[in-house]
């Protein structure tokens, strides 16, 4: 993929000093070196991005110069590869089935969401369009990618470590929208939903233009879209659009191939309809955030959908054409035409204007509607001796088979299910705000049910919801997609209006595998005032090992508190004297009830909660 030649490069864009490109090479790492050596923790996000610059950098100069030749010699080897291509896909299936037995031979809840993925993926094949001409290859390869990903970011401690201070790096750099919002708004910022999240939308896709100018924006997307069509063998106009969905929006992505709509066949552009409805932009992204959805989630969930997009969107419409579009080296990335730094940040700022008027309006009408709708099924409800029926109850009946599927315990799938409804037949705005009520009442500690209202479900159920929300499928993004495409390229109406809804439910299976996949792989945080309140003697002998070790090892923390070093002693010396062996249950110990009193005196109190 090119940028177009007429277009100026990134180093004409940066302000030029009288010095040659050396020097600058010179002050540079003489600066990073310095930088290192007086505080290397501060300098993590500088090593970073000092590492990619070095590794996209050595990649250019090494295909550039010996691309072809590098090409020639793994000729042998694809060939090799592409004949037992069958015989790798029965392996990969073996050893992943037999991880998921000895991985969930202790958490058999992971199975319902392996369980889960089967079935979407059953669905989308039976109400496929063209069964017979599935491209295995793009819907195996998209799901491995996917499923890498979230072991990568979920399973592994790198990873998981990576995405959660890319999470904080995110919530920190979102939190200097503060500093515009506060001199514009005052106080209001605090207090009003208006003047506190919408303000960060501004202020995101103002830096998103700005890094479009310079080009980053289109680098990263170009290396994304790169990784999925070689292994995915999609189209470059197709991938390109998808990848792109990661950062920028369902009516900005088409934007990047805006000259090759026209020419791109049925399948390509459902693909392209899919990604969009199975991602969310960045600059939203980071207004659900503020919310206190977790940032490392909602990344990872970003970043998971796409390739997953491109393999079940070829599934549910796969090709039947040629693709005139099966070279990357004919495609160019379209450019802004701002001139400087400045009118790109100016011109972001007043292109958000729309979207955040969009966002405010949606909410106010969708907001009235659905208080009328609930006050409406109450009054038709109570003629009939119903009078408590609403929308939330009929969606958490209608979508809890869904939420049960995805790994939701059944006890929390009713309110996972209205989660669902809210964001499929309003938007995903309602529903990461009542998301973010229920993970608030459970970090402030309220009561999980409170009359017959369950009022917080557990941090595996929250992740799981975080990915399944993630995504702008729903009925009101329909109208959306068919101007926002029927403007870029005219000629495509006909085939975007009847391709739309099957795009529609393709994304929303998307999203829910997405959650699947988090459901297979998230492993929930111990709960050890769970354990130690609530357990005495029925509880799994490693649950309390890994409880007690982890109190013993953490005791300096309540040393300045009112409790005493022997409280913890008394806990966990039967692990560190060895006198029980944690294989039975703890009914058997003597003593037990002693050592488990002392513990639960400790947990109980509301400073060690």
């Amino acid at each position: 993929v090119q940028t177009p030649e007429n277009k100026t490069t990134l180093n004409e864009k940066i302000v030029h000093y009288p010095m040659n490109y050396p020097m600058k090479v010179k002050c540079y790492v003489a600066y990073f070196i310095t930088a290192c050596i007086l505080d290397f923790e501060r300098s993590i996000a500088l090593v970073v991005l000092t590492s990619l610059a070095v590794v996209s950098k050595a990649y250019d100069l090494v295909k550039t110069y010996h691309g072809d030749s590098i090409t020639k010699c793994f000729i042998p080897a694809q060939r090799f590869c592409c004949g037992f291509f069958r015989v790798f896909v029965v392996a990969v299936l073996v050893l992943l089935v037999t991880w998921l037995v000895v991985d969930t031979s202790k958490r058999p809840e992971q199975l319902i969401s392996f369980g889960g993925v089967c079935m979407f993926i059953l669905v989308i094949f039976i109400f496929s369009a063209h069964r017979t001409e599935v491209a295995w290859r793009s819907v195996f390869w998209g799901l491995g990618l996917q499923f890498c990903i979230g072991l990568f970011v979920i399973r592994t401690e790198p990873g998981l470590t990576a995405f959660q201070w890319l999470g904080e790096q995110v919530q920190i750099f979102l939190n200097y929208t503060k500093h515009g919002s506060s001199f514009v708004f005052g106080p209001l910022v605090s207090d009003i939903f208006a003047f506190q999240a919408l303000p960060i939308v501004i202020f995101f896709s103002s830096v998103m233009s700005v890094l479009y100018f310079l080009g980053i924006m289109q680098w990263l997307i170009i290396k994304i879209a790169w990784v999925m069509q070689i292994t995915m063998g999609t189209s470059p106009t197709e991938t390109l659009s998808v990848a792109g969905n990661i950062f920028v929006g369902q009516t900005e992505a088409p934007l990047l191939i805006r000259p090759y709509l026209k020419d791109m066949t049925k399948s390509e552009v459902h693909a392209v309809m899919v990604g969009g409805f199975a991602t969310i932009a960045g600059s939203v992204m980071g207004a659900f955030i503020s919310f206190g959805i977790d940032a490392s989630s909602m990344i990872s969930a970003s970043v998971m959908a796409a390739p997953c997009a491109l393999a079940i969107s070829k599934l549910s419409y796969p090709e039947t054409e040629e693709s005139k579009f099966t070279s990357e080296e004919n495609i160019k990335v379209a450019c802004g035409d701002e001139q400087n730094i400045l009118e790109a940040a100016s011109s972001g700022a007043s292109t958000s204007i729309g979207l955040v008027a969009n966002i405010a309006a949606n909410l106010i009408a969708f907001l009235a509607i659905l208080a009328f709708i609930n006050a409406s099924l109450g009054w038709l409800g109570g003629l009939v001796g119903f009078p408590s029926i609403t929308f939330e109850i009929i969606c958490s009946y209608v979508f809890m088979p869904v939420a049960f599927m995805m790994g939701i315990p059944f006890e929390e799938s009713f309110i996972v299910a209205e989660l669902i409804g809210t964001k499929l037949f309003l938007n995903e705005f309602l529903a990461y705000q009542k998301l973010s009520e229920l993970k608030s009442n459970r970090v402030n500690g309220l009561d999980e049910i409170i009359g017959d209202e369950r009022q917080w479900i557990s941090v595996r159920s929250e992740i799981i919801s975080t990915f399944a929300l993630c995504g702008f499928a729903n009925f009101s993004s329909l109208g959306i997609v068919i101007g926002g495409l029927s403007s870029i390229c005219p000629s495509r109406r006909a085939d975007v209006s009847s391709l739309v809804l099957r795009a529609l439910f393709t994304g929303t299976c998307v999203s829910l595998i997405n959650a699947c996949i988090a459901g297979i792989l998230f492993v929930p945080p111990l709960d050890c005032l769970d354990v130690f309140g609530t357990s005495f003697f029925n509880t799994t002998n490693i649950d309390l090992k890994n409880c007690c070790t982890d109190l013993f090892g953490r005791y300096n923390m309540f040393l300045n508190r009112s409790f005493s070093k022997s409280n913890l002693i008394l806990c966990c010396s039967t692990v560190n004297n060895g006198t029980i062996s944690f294989e039975g249950s703890w009914s058997t110990v003597t003593n037990a009830t002693l050592y488990f009193t002392n513990c639960c005196d400790l947990f109980d109190n509301a400073v060690c909660n």
